[in-house]
């Protein structure tokens, strides 16, 4: 299949892959037309948590449970930056930064989660406003991320965040919200950062707000860690989708801007030359990235990830196929890290009760990060490549290399 041409895979790595391999660095180091990023997220740099009429997300609640966080720590202050933009802003310029990405914080916005509870925050717009300008006026480009992870406490309280189909509705409203109120300016949008990690942290393991999974995956008081993971997955597409469709029917000829989504996967290679291992190796990538850039690309899931996961996936209706599929005009890819991968098809099965444990996407396979003395979690560079291409290839398209 051909998709337009004027979409690209935007590829988003840790600047710590080039550190590795290079001693020093400068502007003759990377390719022509190279940008320099930096990326946040509005819960782990703003603070002012409790200022200016914003209201509770789920990470707030989330840090207030005694030993989920080291320490006891939460985003109260963090780095402080809602008070102290223009001066991180400075920073930035002094690096000779040319894009900053940021989210906009869903409940410094909408502090009940959409109009139905709260009116719009007229001090969190204002914020957000002050933070473009300044970006802008520095030469900055900025860049916004729509949702990283922070859904409104009272949307997670009222029918439980994406667990649900309701949230559809009032993401919706917030993202139109954005495209309205920011979209003159802003010319790159993320509808979602990393759904993956939001739904495997948040509901499989548990370790992310909400907190949420079932024995033995961790330790929570209540969760489902064999669907709700899936389900939470099938919802932030279908949000991903509507915020598309949104922006292209009201806005995106006006405000001139691009819309895609920043996901991530780590790269996989086999443990060995042997087939087992090789089908193995595509099964995790399937599992990983698949199960969230096929649907957008090519309108379902992987074939592969239906037949292992079975009932436990939802399924887009015919419509939904049809509006998910080519839903960016570019995609952000994070990666951070290469593991080498098992075959692990002997194992003996568990028992239904305790079925896929520690990955409920690959009960058959497992990753594993050493080999002859390479070091644990390694980062290649040339991994994280092959990751764009792998996709690039198949939707033949041209590609933009973002570090």
């Amino acid at each position: 299949m051909r998709i337009d041409s004027q979409k690209s895979l935007i590829y988003l790595a840790a600047l710590v892959v080039l550190v590795s391999e290079c001693v020093a660095l400068d502007r003759s180091s990377f390719p022509l037309g190279f940008q320099l990023g930096f990326s946040t997220s509005a819960y782990q740099v703003e603070g002012a948590a409790h200022e200016d009429g914003r209201g509770p997300s789920i990470w707030d609640t989330f840090c207030k449970i005694p030993g989920k966080i080291f320490g006891g720590a939460n985003g109260d202050v963090a780095v402080d930056v809602y008070h102290r933009y223009k001066e991180d802003i400075q920073i930035l310029k002094s690096l000779g930064t040319d894009v900053y990405r940021f989210s906009i914080a869903w409940p410094r916005i909408f502090p009940g989660g959409s109009r139905r509870h709260a009116e719009v925050n007229s001090k969190g717009v204002h914020y957000y406003n002050s933070l473009i300008n300044e970006l802008i006026d520095n030469g900055i480009e900025p860049i916004a991320t729509i949702f990283h992870w922070d859904v409104p406490q009272v949307l997670e309280d009222e029918y439980g965040g994406f667990r649900s189909k309701k949230i559809l509705d009032d993401y919706a409203e917030f993202a139109e919200f954005c495209f309205k109120a920011f979209g003159d300016r802003v010319k790159k949008w993320m509808t979602v950062n990393e759904p993956s990690i939001f739904a495997t942290h948040g509901y499989l393991n548990g370790i992310n707000a909400p907190g949420r999974c079932s024995p033995p995956n961790g330790n929570c008081t209540e969760g489902d860690s064999l669907r709700e993971p899936y389900i939470v997955s099938h919802n932030l597409l279908l949000a991903h989708t509507h915020a598309v469709k949104i922006y292209r029917t009201k806005y995106q000829e006006k405000q001139k801007g691009s819309i895609g989504i920043s996901l991530h996967s780590d790269w996989y290679m086999p443990y060995s030359t042997s087939q087992m291992d090789v089908d193995a190796t595509q099964r995790v990538l399937d599992n990983s990235l698949g199960l969230y850039i096929d649907p957008i690309v090519f309108g379902d899931y992987p074939l592969s990830v239906k037949q292992l996961v079975r009932d436990r996936l939802p399924v887009f209706t015919e419509q939904e196929s049809k509006d998910i599929k080519g839903s960016f005009d570019f995609i952000g890819m994070n990666y951070y890290v290469t593991a080498y991968v098992m075959d692990n098809s002997t194992a003996v099965p568990l028992p239904p009760s305790q079925e896929e444990p520690d990955n409920p996407e690959i009960p058959d396979t497992f990753a594993i990060t050493t080999r002859r003395g390479s070091r644990v979690l390694a980062i290649i560079s040339s991994r994280s490549k092959a990751t764009a291409e792998l996709y690039q290839d198949q939707i033949q398209q041209s590609t933009s290399l973002y570090h």
